[in-house]
C-alpha cells in the first residue's frame, strides 16, 4: 500500500512538472511572437463573453421572487 502511495505521488509530481513547464513555455512563445499573445487574449476573452452569456440563470431570467413594497 505505501509503494502505490509513493507510486501515485511520483506521477502527480511528474504532472504537476509537465503543466508547469508547459505553461512557461507558452508564455515565452507569447512573447516572442506577439500575434500569439493578441489571439490568446482574443480567445480568452470570447470565451469569457460566451460563458456569461450562456450562463443559466442570467440570460434575460425572470425573477422569481417579489420585491417587498
Amino acid at each position: 500500500m505505501k509503494l502505490l502511495r509513493i507510486f501515485a505521488a511520483v506521477f502527480m509530481f511528474a504532472g504537476i512538472l509537465a503543466g508547469c513547464l508547459t505553461l512557461l513555455l507558452l508564455v515565452m512563445l507569447m512573447v516572442r511572437f506577439p500575434p500569439l499573445l493578441i489571439a490568446v487574449l482574443l480567445a480568452c476573452w470570447i470565451f469569457c463573453r460566451l460563458v456569461k452569456a450562456l450562463a443559466p440563470g442570467t440570460a434575460m431570467a425572470e425573477p422569481t421572487t417579489t420585491s417587498p413594497k
